[in-house]
């Protein structure tokens, strides 16, 4: 009985420091460009996750190269799959609104981040993308890898200047 009741306790004690442990993020050491919240289960503040760009490119980079309506040729993007970074803050939900530092809002599936390698590009040609062209961060499809994402529906889920993204 003793050894039941030591059991007992112990569990009891430990409750609290496993969900702490399991949905804490590092906070960020420089200026944070995008904040996620919403139905995401690891945080690092209390309304969600802050991420500055070394955050971002620790996730993992991923490039590719498309053809896109913004830039004439195929440009070379580089940033995270937005599958990833979902997955990195627990995300539970069907849907992410983007919201840009101009303000405009657009909705995206979660289920286009299963289907095509959709990223959260911050480089574009190998820079780092100021605000005055598209950045810091820009929704990207690999526009020209289906014939399906060269049309309105995905062109205008390709926010550029996010700084949020709500997960629902």
């Amino acid at each position: 009985m003793t050894l039941l009741r030591l059991w007992a306790f112990f569990i009891l004690c430990c409750i609290p420091v496993f969900p702490a442990f399991a949905g804490t993020i590092d906070a960020p050491k420089t200026k944070p460009i995008l904040l996620i919240s919403g139905n995401i289960e690891n945080t690092n503040m209390p309304d969600g996750a802050a991420f500055d760009l070394p955050m971002l490119e620790a996730v993992g980079v991923k490039t590719i190269e498309t053809a896109n309506p913004w830039y004439e040729g195929r440009t070379v993007f580089q940033g995270v799959l937005l599958g990833k970074l979902m997955a990195y803050v627990g995300a539970k939900g069907k849907k992410v609104t983007a919201i840009a530092l101009n303000d405009y809002v657009t909705t995206i599936p979660i289920e286009d981040f299963k289907r095509f390698d959709v990223l959260l590009a911050f480089k574009r040609d190998g820079n780092y993308m100021p605000v005055r062209d598209k950045g810091p961060l820009f929704v990207v499809y690999p526009y020209d890898s289906d014939p399906q994402l060269q049309s309105q529906v995905y062109y205008m889920r390709s926010a550029w200047q996010v700084s949020k993204l709500i997960v629902e």
